[in-house]
This record gives C-alpha cells, sequence and structure tokens, in this order.
C-alpha cells in the first residue's frame, strides 16, 4: 500500500488482507461470519473492502486478530502544548469555537 493510493484502493487491500487472515484461520465464510456474529454478505462485503467499522471489529475479534487495531490505529495522547493552551482541558472538537473559552483564549489558540 502506498500513501497515494485512492481510499478505495486502500480499502480493497485490507479486504484482501482479511480474506487471506480467514484463509490462513482455515475459517469458511459461513463458519466464519457465524462466528463474528455477521451474516455471509456482510463478511464477503467486507472482504471486499466495504464493511462498516463495528462489522470490521467484529470479524477481527472472531479471528483473534483485534489486538492488531493498536498497530493499525495506535492510541493518540493529548499533546502537551494543547493541553497546555487549553489550560488542562482535553479538547473535545476541532473547532476553536468552544464556548468554555472567552475571546481572548481563542486569539491564542490561532496559530
Amino acid at each position: 500500500m502506498n500513501s497515494y493510493d485512492s481510499p478505495s484502493a486502500i480499502a480493497a487491500e485490507m479486504g484482501a488482507r482479511l480474506k487471506q487472515a480467514r484463509l490462513n484461520a482455515d475459517y469458511r465464510q459461513e463458519a466464519l461470519s457465524e462466528k463474528a456474529g455477521v451474516s455471509v454478505k456482510v463478511l464477503r462485503n467486507a472482504e471486499q473492502g466495504k464493511v462498516y467499522l463495528e462489522n470490521l471489529m467484529a470479524i477481527l475479534q472472531a479471528l483473534d486478530l483485534l489486538e492488531s487495531i493498536d498497530q493499525f490505529l495506535p492510541p493518540m495522547p493529548v499533546s502537551p502544548l494543547q493541553l497546555a493552551k487549553l489550560k488542562g482541558k482535553a479538547r473535545v472538537r476541532a473547532s476553536a469555537e468552544d464556548s468554555d473559552l472567552d475571546e481572548d483564549n481563542r486569539n491564542d489558540l490561532e496559530w
């Protein structure tokens, strides 16, 4: 996978990897879909890169691959710089229009 691939190409590659993981674990689609609690159609779509996140998590859990999510998207700590600017409050949205910040503090947040 390259960073210049389209999102659909990346999703298709992830689907192919999911399928290979199923085959490596020696599951038929019917058996894995039952273990994951999803329909065979959902599993087939997942293997094509078209899946809802909740269904993907169920499939990964059934394959005992859920721990690989931390490698895929590791937990993100709050930036110390951001935390200092917000006076210890964790940011909950991207917009600088937070009702808890007065106008002077909003100006301080702008780069």
